[in-house]
C-alpha cells in the first residue's frame, strides 16, 4: 500500500473512533457506488451524516480540511444523493468534514471536526431527484 493511502486509512479509522466517542453510530465506511464514494456515513437520532476525512502529515498546502474544494463537495453530494435513494433514507442529511494532522508514525497531532461544514449546491437542495419529498432548508 502506498504511504499516502496508509496515512489516509489511519485517518479514517481515527475519525470513526472520534465520531463514536461523540455518540454517533457508524453506518458505513468507504461506501461506494460506481465512482462515487463517502469516507464515513454516520448517524444520530435526527440526521444521516456524510463525512469527508482529510488526513495530512504536514501543513504544506494548507490545513487538511481546505482540500475539500467545490468539486469534492459536488462529488460528496452526488454520493449522498445515491445513498439516500438506494437506502430509502428518511433522516435529514448533513455534511461534515474531519481534518486530521498526523505524523508519519500514525500519531494524531491535531484533529478538527467541522459539523455541517457545507450545504449542497443549490441545484441539489430542492431537486426532486435528490431528496424526493424533502425540501432542503438553507443552513448556516
Amino acid at each position: 500500500m502506498a504511504e499516502h493511502n496508509r496515512i489516509g486509512r489511519l485517518g479514517e479509522e481515527r475519525a470513526a473512533v472520534l465520531l463514536r466517542e461523540k455518540g454517533y453510530k457508524i453506518v458505513a465506511t468507504n461506501w461506494r457506488l460506481g465512482h462515487l464514494e463517502v469516507d464515513i456515513i454516520a448517524s444520530n437520532r435526527e440526521e444521516i451524516v456524510f463525512v469527508e476525512v482529510k488526513t495530512r502529515t504536514s501543513l504544506y498546502g494548507g490545513n487538511p480540511e481546505e482540500a475539500v474544494d467545490a468539486q469534492k463537495r459536488r462529488h460528496l453530494t452526488a454520493a449522498a444523493n445515491a445513498y439516500i435513494k438506494y437506502n430509502n433514507e428518511t433522516r435529514m442529511p448533513r455534511f461534515d468534514i474531519i481534518g486530521i494532522l498526523m505524523n508519519k508514525a500514525g500519531e494524531i497531532e491535531d484533529v478538527h471536526h467541522f459539523e455541517n461544514a457545507f450545504s449542497p449546491p443549490a441545484k441539489y437542495r430542492t431537486a426532486a431527484s435528490f431528496l424526493g419529498k424533502w425540501q432542503w432548508s438553507k443552513r448556516k
